[in-house]
């Protein structure tokens, strides 16, 4: 698939201070991925210490809060995330200092070369929670959540694996609901109206959802599930 550095939005904000620079700064030391290059092949087991024994993925883990909080409650789980804006990468790793977490590795980078280089069938559970919609139609192609990426997505999860699409935009929601349900290897989990308003108790509330909800704007939560490969 294609591995070209296309990455849309900003990398950086507003000035990490001294401090956060330097968690920044030591936290990719220990924790940071490089990003893969074309082809490379990357196997999770080596990335985490042994009592890690399955792997989830979160694309855009934003500030951190949700990845952090399932590698705290799931210590036998390695947590891969991949994040580019340095800002919430720099919030995810104050968090891994704070609580200790030795589960989380981190690309600060575009997802998708980070899933191209994972084995089929690797992942456990992935997350795309809360993505940039880009709104105005001449960047809907921007979006993450379309064939190509779900394709990805399906190559790499296990068979039975659950794949969580959040959004608080209704636009994307939609786009969400269009291409996920068209797509032949994952399953929609809801199971009647109250689906979209029922949290799972593994499902916590990020600063990001709580802005929204001051602001107005309600989320959607869309469990997946990938369907099983045909048997060969």
């Amino acid at each position: 698939m294609e591995n070209r550095r296309i990455l849309y939005g900003r990398r950086q904000g507003r000035r990490l201070r001294t401090g956060q620079q330097a968690v920044l700064e030591e936290g990719l030391a220990r924790f940071g991925l490089p990003r893969p290059e074309e082809g490379e092949r990357i196997d999770p087991a080596r990335l985490f210490p042994p009592a890690c024994t399955r792997f989830w993925l979160e694309v855009g883990c934003g500030g951190g809060e949700h990845l952090a909080w399932q590698a705290a409650r799931n210590p036998g789980i390695g947590m891969l995330g991949a994040e580019p804006f340095m800002n919430g990468v720099a919030g995810l790793l104050a968090h891994v200092q704070r609580d200790g977490l030795a589960n989380v590795r981190i690309l600060a980078d575009d997802a998708r070369p980070l899933i191209d280089a994972l084995p089929d069938a690797s992942i456990a559970r992935a997350f795309v929670l809360h993505p940039d919609p880009w709104p105005k139609v001449r960047h809907h192609k921007r979006r993450f959540v379309q064939r190509v990426n779900l394709d990805r997505l399906a190559r790499v999860l296990e068979d039975g694996a659950l794949l969580r699409l959040a959004t608080d935009d209704r636009d994307y929601l939609d786009w969400m609901l269009e291409h996920a349900l068209d797509h032949p290897q994952f399953e929609w989990q809801a199971t009647g109206p109250d689906s979209w308003r029922e949290r799972p108790e593994d499902w916590p509330v990020t600063r990001y959802e709580e802005k929204a909800v001051k602001e107005g704007r309600r989320s959607w939560r869309i469990p997946l599930r990938r369907r099983p490969r045909a048997a060969r």
